[in-house]
């Protein structure tokens, strides 16, 4: 795993230069991807490197350790409170669509969590502007083939260094990097409303997936839910046109 770390940096670095740009800026949550892909951007780019904040309405413990994460690897931070904005334009969508009688109640909250996320990332690629870097992705393995990142959202990206590795296998990496125990250890959230987690808001844990990738046997009802989640979110993973599809990961 260290020689992969090794890899993974030195990769980074290339691609910085392929794009011409001068360093990378991740999103950081407090979570597990978020804090590995900090660690690995500031280690390619020590002078280079940005870790944002991009609190919204979201739990102060997060928070928190998203701070904790900036400390962890010395990265430079930024903090940007994006809840006024969210609110005020959710709000403008709503009131339209109500007037319209076109409102439906059923799909308020992903509509809410799927423009949490588009928010972040037109942020994230405002900033990236400023400074001429990359907006590196946090998605891993599991979430990749399975769909679970919003699409133009956390999905929204220009790398995605970390995507060929399982939860388990972030997890090490985390482990080797320095991240904080409490942050490799936490139940993952993408903080999208509150209360929120990826397991049971998927259905199904991390291990079962990361155990489904690496061919080992699993229940079948948990391959089912992999499989269907997989299916159902292809058009998140491939560009489509009338004559052909384009693989995004041929892009990355």
């Amino acid at each position: 795993m260290e020689k992969i770390v090794e890899d993974i940096v030195k990769w980074l670095q290339k691609q910085a230069k392929l794009a011409k740009v001068n360093g990378l800026l991740v999103g950081v949550s407090g979570g597990l991807d978020s804090a590995v892909v900090a660690h690995l951007i500031k280690r390619a780019f020590p002078d280079e490197s940005l870790g944002v904040i991009l609190p919204l309405n979201s739990n102060p413990e997060g928070m928190k350790d998203a701070h904790n994460v900036l400390k962890s690897c010395d990265i430079k931070g930024l903090n940007i409170d994006l809840s006024k904005t969210h609110e005020l334009l959710f709000s403008q969508i709503q009131e339209q669509l109500k007037q319209e009688n076109d409102f439906k109640q059923e799909n308020e909250q992903l509509a809410d969590a799927n423009l949490r996320a588009r928010l972040r990332m037109s942020t994230l690629y405002t900033i990236a502007t400023n400074y001429n870097y990359l907006v590196v992705g946090t998605d891993n393995a599991s979430e990749w083939y399975t769909g679970y990142f919003t699409k133009y959202g956390d999905g929204g990206v220009d790398i995605l260094p970390i995507v060929d590795f399982t939860k388990e296998e972030v997890r090490q990496m985390a482990s080797i990097l320095g991240v904080p125990k409490e942050i490799i250890h936490k139940n993952p959230s993408a903080d999208l409303w509150e209360g929120q987690t990826d397991e049971d808001e998927m259905g199904i844990t991390y291990d079962k997936i990361d155990a489904y990738l690496k061919g080992e046997k699993i229940p079948e009802a948990d391959e089912e839910i992999i499989e269907s989640m997989h299916k159902r979110t292809n058009h998140k993973r491939s560009l489509v046109s009338k004559y052909k599809r384009i693989d995004r990961t041929s892009l990355i």
